[in-house]
């Protein structure tokens, strides 16, 4: 998906109640008074949903953070173990990820951590050790805990990177 423009199989009049998600999380975008998907949601939820790899670009504002949440929600729904990453640039991104994960997650089981530079490496820990299955981190403070700290990411089977460009930007892609 880029820009304004919707691939050609996207229904442009899909309501998220008609996207096969758990009943959960239906209840959760509900309560979020949200009723069709934004342009790059309804282009990006389905495939994700599916397991196939997805690449959204769109202007800030637009949903993107809801697109990248709700198919992780989805997969990894009361999973015991850590199963998702998604890495932002900047510990406000960060908390904004760690919101919408928590306000559409919560009632189906998603515990989220969040791991980022500028914070205490005893709050990491603790946030580390709540057992969560989702995991949200700067790069920079989760090279720290996988070189310092021993963190693996063995069983994760989704991975996001929210402004990738920006991350480029900042010589993260090493």
């Amino acid at each position: 998906y880029r820009g304004d423009s919707v691939l050609p199989e996207t229904d442009v009049d899909v309501t998220f109640a008609d996207l096969p998600l758990l009943e959960t999380i239906h209840e959760s975008i509900r309560r979020a008074g949200f009723e069709r998907p934004t342009p790059i949601q309804a282009a990006c939820i389905p495939p994700a949903l599916e397991g196939k790899d997805v690449i959204g670009l769109a202007q800030t504002g637009t949903g993107k953070t809801a697109a990248v949440s709700i198919p992780i929600i989805q997969r990894l729904a009361n999973r015991p173990e850590l199963g998702g990453l998604i890495l932002a640039p900047t510990r406000e991104l960060a908390a904004q990820i760690t919101t919408m994960l928590n306000d559409l997650g919560r009632e189906s089981g998603i515990r989220v951590a969040t791991i980022v530079g500028g914070v205490k490496m005893d709050e990491d820990f603790f946030a580390l050790r709540s057992w969560p299955n989702v995991l949200v981190a700067t790069p920079g403070r989760l090279l720290d805990h996988i070189e310092n700290e021993g963190l693996t990411l063995d069983e994760i089977e989704v991975f996001a990177v929210d402004e990738a460009d920006r991350m480029h930007d900042m010589g993260f892609i090493p």
